[in-house]
């Protein structure tokens, strides 16, 4: 699925600066616990998370994650911004909660 998809899947607002949206995704991780996402880390993954501080970021470098999305209407810090930006990671938001974006990506055959 490409990310832009995932967007309007997710009604979701970008928050980096335009980068290319229309990447695969295959897989997804939802998760507020950092060390559960670092376990079985797949390729052409997605973030889903209740968590904004900059160790996200530096999460997904880690695991070459491409685009994380903030549940629950939470907004990223203009430094998360940056940072992200600096490492080319999409940065989303969206008012839904972390288990109906799961629900909504797994119906549309986005699933891991």
């Amino acid at each position: 699925m490409k990310l832009s998809e995932i967007i309007s899947i997710l009604s979701a607002k970008n928050y980096t600066d335009p980068m290319d949206l229309d990447f695969s995704i295959e897989f997804c991780r939802a998760s507020d616990l950092l060390s559960e996402v670092l376990i079985n880390s797949k390729d052409h993954t997605i973030l889903l998370t209740g968590l904004v501080n900059p160790q996200v970021i530096r999460t997904a470098e880690i695991l070459d994650i491409r685009a994380i999305v903030f549940v629950r209407g939470k907004k990223p810090s203009k430094e998360m911004i940056e940072l992200a930006s600096s490492a080319e990671i999409v940065l989303l938001g969206t008012e839904y909660k972390l288990y109906k974006c799961c629900g909504l990506l797994y119906s549309h055959g986005l699933c891991d």
